[in-house]
């Protein structure tokens, strides 16, 4: 397949790229900046830019023109300012979605963040508040579309290096997991069909990646 990445720089996707390419697919990064495409294309990835916050969604779509898949991991992060939390982690969604439509692109793998539908404890920062309400909402629009969807929750992303084992399922309680291995599960979820209409929390484990997630595909 050739795979659309929206936030194709980002840290997960970086080690997602490579993945692809030995799994016979092509990735394309779509980035906001011509500086990141000489380290990009190094990774095997073909590069079209994008600016996630500036352009509409029919930039999305063009931008996403001959691929079969969207894979949506971009984020304005936990920190920093309110309004990219918007900006970028819910309208930069929004618009993935719309412009999968508008390209004629059904799968869609959407990286969130665990338990963010829970509800938030007094006392919780402005930005945090922010970052979990966008990530919330970008789901429950994913869900709400008639898209052939996936939603990968996962816990704290650390740099560690992969285990290419994990614990994922709809309740796995919070934790931490390499960003490595988050990319290794996007990989696994892009090539099982029966992955589709389901979400799922994220963190390290002891189960191997490709068992983990035909189990937790046909458990839930």
């Amino acid at each position: 397949m050739r795979i659309a990445i929206v936030g194709g720089h980002g840290q997960v996707a970086r080690h997602l790229h490579p993945i692809l390419v030995r799994a016979g697919h092509t990735p394309v990064a779509l980035v906001r900046k011509e500086t990141y495409r000489a380290e990009l294309e190094g990774l095997g990835a073909e590069v079209r830019l994008l600016d996630i916050e500036r352009q509409d969604e029919n930039a999305f779509a063009a931008g996403f023109e001959r691929c079969d898949a969207v894979v949506f991991s971009a984020g304005g992060g936990p920190d920093g300012r309110v309004e990219r939390k918007r900006t970028v982690d819910l309208e930069g969604a929004l618009k993935s979605i719309a412009g999968a439509k508008a390209a004629g692109i059904r799968r869609f793998v959407q990286v969130s963040a665990i338990n963010v539908d829970n509800p938030l404890p007094p006392g919780t920062s402005e930005v945090w508040t922010a970052y979990v309400h966008a990530k919330r909402d970008a789901d429950a629009a994913l869900r709400d579309s008639d898209l052939d969807w996936t939603i990968i929750r996962p816990g704290r992303l650390t740099d560690d290096p992969a285990t290419g084992a994990v614990s994922l399922g709809p309740d796995v309680p919070r934790g931490d997991v390499p960003r490595a291995d988050v990319a290794a599960v996007l990989a696994a979820v892009l090539a099982d069909d029966d992955t589709v209409g389901h979400q799922w929390n994220l963190v390290a484990g002891e189960t191997p990646i490709a068992e983990a997630v035909g189990q937790a595909a046909h458990s839930s």
